[in-house]
């Protein structure tokens, strides 16, 4: 497995709060539109579409999909979703929204590898906040990008590993201002821009975008940043012409 036990029964437990703005998930909810609408733009870009129509029809896996936050919404503007997440709770609280609200989203239950056949290809896969959670980051990659089809998208976006999201990312938000409960995050498991890519290389895909994220905890405000030292998000294409995983062994 690449997802952690404790990060699991961790997550399991807060899994009734995914959906309460003001609680332990609030962050997220705060930083969610931003995500959006990057996805969006950089789907809309990638495809030549408009954004109100970026997204319409194609085929999208939400790894490490949480509580739902970003699938459902997704969904709404005409997606055909698919989320995984190895949390019961999570995957309990995102199917359990999504039917009191009449969103399609097939969410399902454990790591993609496990629960996604190795059929299926998307046209977008994302992996928001979540390889900071895993045990082995290049591996969780590597199984994600398998389902990339011909000419995708990955959208990913985590932590940097440096001095500066040790001391925002852990002793501000969670030891000072307490945005998060503590143990939120170990700076050990943070990824660097380039080992993401270097973990993504052997598997075709090519960085388009790099930006950085700031959340101002006091004002519970989000917005786009030029320093990616402690939040960030990238984007990376698979050529049209990749008809596989280039990594994959030959049959």
């Amino acid at each position: 497995m690449t997802a952690l036990v404790a990060e699991i029964e961790r997550f399991d437990k807060l899994s009734s709060t995914w959906w309460n703005k003001r609680g332990p998930m609030r962050p997220l909810h705060v930083i969610n539109a931003l995500r959006l609408g990057y996805v969006v733009e950089q789907v809309a870009k990638h495809v030549g579409r408009m954004p109100s129509h970026a997204l319409y029809g194609l085929r999208i896996l939400d790894v490490g999909c949480g509580g739902g936050l970003l699938a459902e919404p997704l969904a709404r503007l005409g997606a055909v979703v698919v989320g995984v997440d190895a949390s019961p709770g999570n995957i309990s609280a995102a199917r359990s929204h999504a039917s009191l609200h009449g969103v399609p989203v097939d969410y399902r239950l454990g790591e993609s590898a496990e629960v996604v056949s190795p059929e299926e290809k998307f046209d977008v896969v994302l992996a928001l906040e979540v390889v900071e959670h895993v045990q082995d980051m290049p591996a969780f990659m590597a199984n994600a990008a398998r389902h990339l089809a011909p000419g995708g998208l990955m959208v990913v976006s985590t932590i940097d590993r440096t001095w500066k999201s040790y001391l925002f990312a852990i002793v501000g938000a969670e030891y000072i201002l307490r945005v998060l409960p503590r143990g939120t995050h170990h700076w050990s498991m943070f990824v660097r821009p380039e080992e993401l890519g270097t973990a993504l290389a052997p598997h075709g895909l090519v960085r388009q975008d790099l930006r950085g994220m700031r959340y101002q905890p006091l004002q519970h405000r989000a917005s786009w940043f030029s320093d990616t030292r402690v939040n960030y998000i990238a984007t990376f294409a698979r050529p049209a012409n990749k008809d596989r995983d280039p990594s994959a062994q030959a049959t």
